[in-house]
C-alpha cells in the first residue's frame, strides 16, 4: 500500500494530535511555536525512517529515528543529549510506538503490538493481562 508523504502526515496528525498534552481544551495545538513540533517539523525525515526498519521490536525504530531524524534536529547537542526529549515535552519521542504504528498500518506492514522488544532483551506484553 503506497500512501504519499501527506497522506501519511495526516494520518499520523489524526492519531497522535488528538492525545497530545500540548492540545488545548478546544482541540487546537497549544504550543507556542506549533511548527517547532519536531514531529512534524521532520515529519519526512520520520516517515522514512519508520520505512526503513522491518521490525517487532522497537529498539532499531529508536535507533533509525535518533539516526536520522534526532542527528538533524536542533534541539539535539552535539554530544547526542536533548534537553527537550530528557523533559518529556518531544513529541516525537513521547509518542513514538503510535507514530511507529501508524505510519506501519497506513503502508501495510504489520507491527505486533501484542509483544514491543524493548532495549536489553525486555518485553512488555500489550495484550490483555487478566487471569482468573
Amino acid at each position: 500500500m503506497t500512501q504519499s508523504l501527506g497522506e501519511l502526515e495526516s494520518i499520523v496528525r489524526k492519531k497522535i494530535c488528538m492525545l497530545c498534552t500540548e492540545r488545548t481544551a478546544d482541540g487546537e495545538c497549544g504550543l507556542e511555536e506549533p511548527t517547532g513540533c519536531a514531529l512534524f517539523r521532520l515529519f519526512p525525515q520520520v516517515a522514512l525512517a519508520i520505512q526503513s526498519v522491518q521490525s517487532d521490536d522497537v529498539g532499531p525504530y529508536i535507533e533509525a529515528i535518533r539516526r536520522n531524524v534526532c542527528s538533524v534536529c536542533n534541539e539535539q547537542a552535539p554530544d547526542g543529549s536533548c534537553e527537550t526529549r530528557q523533559m518529556v515535552q518531544c513529541a516525537l519521542d513521547a509518542y513514538l510506538l503510535l507514530v511507529v504504528d501508524a505510519i506501519e498500518e497506513a503502508t501495510g506492514k504489520t507491527f505486533d503490538k501484542r509483544r514491543i522488544g524493548l532495549a536489553g532483551g525486555s518485553t512488555v506484553s500489550l495484550g490483555p493481562q487478566i487471569q482468573l
